[in-house]
Parts: C-alpha cells; structure tokens; sequence
C-alpha cells in the first residue's frame, strides 16, 4: 500500500495543521488560547482517523474516529466551563 501525491500532501498538510495547534497550545497566552487549540488538534485527529478509514477501507477507524470526537468535544467543554469559573 503505497500513498499517492495526492494523499501524500493530504498527511503533509494535517501534520503541519497539528504542529501549528501544537504551537499554540505551548505558547498560547491565555488558556481560552490553548483550549481552542486543543479543540483544533482533536479536530485534526479526527479528520486524519476518517482519512484512515477511507484509506484502509475499514469502518473501525470511522467508529474511533466519532468516539475520539465525542470525548473530544466533552473536555473542551468540560474545561471551558472550569476556566469560565464562578458557576455553580
């Protein structure tokens, strides 16, 4: 299984993507900065796991890939809602 150039700029482009959020996410100055970033790279994550997918022909990677999302998507919430602070 060899990758074409297509697909070859495609993982290019998302790891320069997650190292850019990577950037952000060590150098950012204020935490709602880093928590973006943070939902950034999952985003990220979870598009390269459906091009995984499409790539193995597997739907397993497409399973994974909507629960490494929904987790994502509850602890950037979970800690958007602990740096908001003052609620109860």
């Amino acid at each position: 299984m060899t990758l074409n150039s297509l697909e070859l700029i495609v993982a290019a482009m998302l790891g320069v993507a997650v190292l850019l959020g990577l950037l952000r996410l060590v150098l950012g100055p204020t935490a709602p900065d880093r928590i973006v970033s943070a939902d950034t790279i999952s985003v990220i994550i979870t598009a390269g796991l459906t091009g995984l997918a499409a790539w193995f022909g597997s739907a397993l990677y497409l399973y994974v890939a909507l629960i490494y999302g929904i987790l994502a998507f509850v602890g950037v919430v979970a800690l958007a809602r602990t740096i908001e602070g003052g609620r109860q």
